[in-house]
Order: C-alpha cells, then structure tokens, then sequence
C-alpha cells in the first residue's frame, strides 16, 4: 500500500512529461506532413551519382571479386 503513495504521483509525473512533450511537437510543427517522407522510398532519387545507383559487387576475403567462387 506504502507503494502506491510513491507509484501514483511518479505515474501522473510522467503522464505531464507526456503531454507537455505531445504539445511541443504540435508547437513546433513535428506533424504537419506525416506523408512525404513515407512516399519519398517509392520514387527513385534523381540526383544520386551513378556509382551509387549501380549494384555494389561483393569482395571476398581473400580479394576475389564478385561472384560465388569461394576458392574452390
């Protein structure tokens, strides 16, 4: 019972940390465009240099280049 003298204020303590950081994102415009940046990975992006575009080929240990021969 001692418990919950400590748990009920430290509960409401946090539910205003909550808050008070749910108004701050509001205030500061956290939430006004929630769509571009989940479309944003549909479409290509047009200004990466062409190395980065390309696949990367892998490199082996032992400095092979590329495909599934692992020495044998």
């Amino acid at each position: 019972m001692e418990a919950l003298f400590l748990l009920i204020p430290l509960a409401l303590i946090f539910c205003l940390i909550a808050v008070k950081a749910f108004f701050w994102a509001v205030g500061n415009r956290q939430f006004d465009n929630l769509d571009s940046a989940a479309q944003s990975i549909l479409f290509d992006d047009e200004n990466a240099p062409d190395s980065a575009a390309k696949t990367p080929r892998t490199v082996s240990l032992d400095g092979d280049r590329g495909g599934d021969n692992h020495g044998d």
